[in-house]
């Protein structure tokens, strides 16, 4: 039975391990940065095919241990990679490394790549043809002290690329981490999502795929489809399965709104490529001037992060305004914050109920829970903080 690594934003391991139990998957085990499994390729399709919180499904060919550069050479060159893609196939190299000892991973990369071009011109005197930015076949070295890990990539592109969002703001949050912050806030089909800063659209599309039970990767192809192994059978009938399972598109309770015309625009224009336009309601507003939607439900915002100078000064004036603003407008709803600015927690004038750490791509941030109350909801003097 094949071994599969799926790496994921830090901080949703467990919630991607229960997703992937719940698919089958055997020998589970959660790691920092991903969550390690065994399974058949059907569940490395469906893996592929059905996560929201996965990065990539990567298939490990080799485990073994090093001491020299050349070590690894003679490793990778003994695996019979025309077993798995065929010469004609573009590859890739990626290394990464914890503690590793030898003093170049570039070199480690270039390597790598030697020793898959030469086993292949030792088979049939042709060898691989490399491409950095489109490759057919992703090889992804792993080193941790003296420990080598090699995996051939199932995926492709990373999962977070929907194939649906070809329209993005500066700095989009990526699709997986909006999908596990969705559920973090607890949020389901059927409650009202309300996301006021909502630059392209991503927890706003996630939560319509979500409510009409489109799997995430319907709309792109993988690299799967490539190997050797591929099994096109099986896969179509996957997907055909998929596709039938799909609700038909109507209007939902998800609502959103910018500041920003150009940012409303690129939502308008993600929501109409993936034929969800129907789904959710969008108006350019300020965040400090909208009403609550519905009576209940989640409101979900992805704040600014301040990176340039005097931004930070604009969120110190905005976070107690937008206390306010949720205390007078959304009593009953709750609230969920992802920051990089620890500012907020001394400026918001409301007592996060939960903190979750998170990470978006190497920035650690907060996704901060509110229940908001009407009126104030500051402790009164003396009473213990929250830690």
């Amino acid at each position: 039975m094949p071994d599969f690594f799926a790496p994921c934003p830090r901080g949703l391991e467990t919630m991607l391990l229960g997703d992937l139990e719940s698919l089958g998957a055997q020998h589970v085990r959660a790691t920092e940065g991903g969550v390690q499994f065994s399974g058949d390729w059907a569940l490395c399709y469906r893996a592929n095919l059905e996560s929201r919180i996965a990065s990539r499904i990567l298939w490990r060919i080799k485990e073994t241990t090093y001491r020299t550069e050349q070590d690894i050479y003679q490793a990778v060159f003994e695996l019979q990679w025309q077993r798995w893609f065929d010469v004609t196939h573009t590859i890739r190299v990626n290394t990464t490394a914890i503690r590793c000892p030898l003093k170049s991973l570039e070199y480690i990369t270039l390597l790598v790549k030697d020793a898959v071009c030469d086993r292949f011109r030792a088979h049939c005197n042709e060898r691989p043809s490399v491409d950095t930015l489109d490759p057919d076949v992703r090889i992804h070295v792993f080193i941790e002290d003296d420990k080598l890990m090699l995996y051939l990539d199932t995926s492709g592109d990373a999962l977070f690329k929907r194939g649906v969002r070809s329209h993005t703001n500066i700095a989009p949050l990526r699709e997986n981490l909006a999908a596990g912050i969705l559920r973090l806030a607890k949020w389901q089909p059927g409650m009202p999502l309300l996301d006021p800063m909502c630059g392209s659209g991503t927890f706003l599309i996630e939560a319509a795929q979500m409510s009409l039970n489109i799997q995430p990767g319907i709309a792109r192809n993988f690299a799967f489809e490539k190997l050797k192994n591929f099994d096109a059978a099986l896969w179509s009938k996957m997907r055909e399965q998929a596709i039938a399972a799909q609700l038909p598109v109507k209007p939902l309770e998800l609502y959103g709104s910018d500041l920003y015309g150009e940012a409303l625009k690129a939502a308008s224009l993600n929501l109409e490529e993936a034929r969800l336009s129907e789904c959710v309601e969008l108006k350019q507003a300020n965040i400090l001037e909208i009403s609550a939607p519905a009576e209940h439900g989640i409101l979900v915002a992805n704040l600014p992060y301040g990176e340039r100078m005097g931004e930070l000064d604009e969120l110190a004036e905005l976070y107690p305004k937008l206390g306010d603003a949720l205390k007078k407008k959304f009593g009953g709803w709750a609230a969920y914050l992802f920051t990089a600015d620890k500012a907020i927690l001394k400026l918001m004038r409301l007592s996060p109920s939960k903190r979750t750490p998170l990470f978006n791509g190497a920035i650690e941030c907060r996704l901060l829970e509110y229940k908001i109350v009407s009126g104030s909801n500051r402790p009164k003097a003396g009473s213990p903080q929250k830690a």
